[in-house]
């Protein structure tokens, strides 16, 4: 039989035992207009709800807005809402007519760029474009060789963001973890921020531990983008903001930071993170009529302060076991959950965000595998705009790893690959190459022009995993997995520096107590 690498790569070196490893590669990388995947690809095929049932949940969402509304509002979210058209009860509850909603949707931002520092990683949030990458606040690094849970550093989360700069299928890198390193919280809202900056030119998101912060860590990034305009030309970070503690509670702190990060011209997550079944209604449907109900409290909220204010619509709801009230992230409820959302999303045609890719597994390991398989290939295949927490999330949130990052950056690839679909056209559906191999030729498609041809760009090739037969694998000397994924994390990690320039990165460690090296 015809080897399809020895056509495509014929001097390379041999294997053991004469036998050439099947392996196909390429002189140099491929235009970005003819990566078999890419960020931003469209999805939305997937549809959980009918058209009806999103009807449904809309018009339950405005009534819940109108009946129950939303307490504990910060004086000033009071004042901005109520001279929008909100109305606050006896009972203190700010309720929202549907006219105000409607006329906020109207309003809203849509077709949004999440800016990156390189502009080729840019984030266009139109449509069901879809997009993959990190998020969380994990308290725990997971180590899958000793097996053991410590405390997260801000070392850590520079070494994740450093991964994922140089990792394809990871498209943003959002706080992973909790520098726990970091007594002090304006040094760790701090830390976080320059750690993520330091580590990828990727766009970054990050969240505030308390108002008060909000104006150092903005002098930080003015220093980061060259100057207050150049940051508003393209502002790099959004703000992850947990605006409301679910059930139907504004989170005053939260909301404070909210609106001054608008103000300050900060793309905005407004992010519902209820559980079903806890902070949250156990019938699906109805978490997820409770989460929008929530976020259309955000873009009420949002564009009060700022008209077309750049905001992702985070319905974030979560998962519970019932049996003993634990978080299941990792459960295929949660990836109904999170496919629901999107088509939510698109319904209002705004961009949206949720999670997905949680695991529930302590380690990276088979459940681990399917779990984070599952919740990332529905997210995409509905064409969720966003999809955070999808790589290195283990023990339902707490844990993060390293090396969970450098193996999920291969299964975001396949994902991708899903959301792309198969590609229906003359060239794609000829017979012209049947015609060649079958009547009269070699009988085979290996090596054929079309084959050749298409070999890059139609499929994806792992990274990490491991396609060899049992007879080469041996012959390898019998690779693992981890290993594999352990050898290239560190690789990247040993190559990978800081993306701040040095100048500008000792100005900000001179002025600020900046943990990591």
């Amino acid at each position: 039989m015809t080897d399809l690498g020895e056509i495509c790569e014929p001097s390379r070196a041999r294997r053991p035992g004469g036998r050439s490893a099947r392996v196909a590669m390429r002189a140099a990388p491929l235009a970005d207009d003819v990566r078999p995947v890419r960020p931003g690809m469209p999805g939305g095929r997937y549809k959980p709800l009918t058209d009806e049932g999103v009807r449904q949940i809309h018009a339950a969402a405005l009534d819940a807005l109108e009946q129950i509304g939303l307490s504990q509002a910060p004086p000033s979210g009071v004042e901005i809402m109520t001279k929008a058209g909100a109305i606050q009860g006896d009972d203190g509850r700010l309720r929202f007519p549907r006219s105000l909603v409607e006329d906020m949707l109207a309003v809203a931002a849509r077709d949004i760029t999440l800016h990156a520092r390189d502009p080729r990683y840019d984030l266009h949030l139109s449509g069901s474009n879809v997009h993959y990458g990190t998020a969380g606040a994990a308290v725990h690094i997971v180590d899958p060789i000793t097996l053991e849970y410590r405390d997260s550093t801000a070392q850590d989360l520079y070494d994740a963001a450093r991964l994922v700069d140089n990792l394809d299928n990871i498209h943003f890198y959002q706080r992973t973890m909790v520098c726990r390193d970091v007594v002090d919280n304006r040094e760790m809202d701090l830390n976080t921020l320059y750690g993520s900056l330091s580590g990828t030119v990727k766009h970054v998101g990050t969240s505030f531990s308390d108002p008060a912060h909000v104006a150092d860590c903005f002098e930080l990034i003015h220093m980061v983008a060259g100057g207050e305009e150049k940051w508003l030309e393209r502002p790099f970070v959004s703000n992850s903001n947990c605006f409301v503690v679910p059930p139907m509670k504004f989170a005053e702190e939260s909301c404070i930071t909210m609106e001054d990060c608008i103000r300050r011209g900060m793309p905005m997550l407004l992010l519902s993170a209820g559980q079903a079944g806890a902070t949250a209604p156990a019938p699906i449907a109805l978490t997820i009529v409770q989460a929008v109900a929530e976020c259309l409290a955000g873009v009420v909220y949002a564009n009060s302060i700022r008209k077309g204010a750049p905001c992702i619509f985070g319905t974030w709801p979560f998962v519970s076991d019932l049996r003993t009230g634990a978080m299941s992230g990792g459960s295929a409820e949660q990836a109904l959950l999170t496919a629901g959302c999107a088509q939510m999303h698109r319904f209002y045609d705004l961009p949206g965000g949720a999670a997905s890719g949680i695991s529930d597994s302590k380690l990276p390991d088979m459940q681990a595998g399917w779990e984070q398989g599952i919740t990332n290939a529905l997210a995409g295949l509905a064409g969720l705009n966003m999809c955070y927490e999808a790589v290195g999330m283990h023990a339902s949130l707490l844990g993060f790893c390293l090396e969970s990052l450098v193996l999920g950056d291969d299964l975001l690839g396949q994902t991708m690959r899903l959301v792309r679909g198969i590609d229906v056209t003359p060239d794609t559906t000829s017979l012209d190459a049947m015609k060649e191999v079958c009547l009269g030729g070699p009988g085979h498609y290996l090596g054929s022009d079309q084959t050749l041809r298409l070999m890059q760009t139609e499929y994806i090739y792992p990274k990490v995993g491991n396609r060899m037969s049992p007879k080469e694998w041996n012959e390898a000397g019998k690779p693992l997995l981890l290993d594999t994924a352990i050898a290239r994390k560190n690789a990247i990690l040993a190559k990978a520096g800081s993306r701040i320039d040095p100048e500008i990165d000792a100005m900000i460690r001179a002025k600020y107590n900046i943990y990591f090296k």
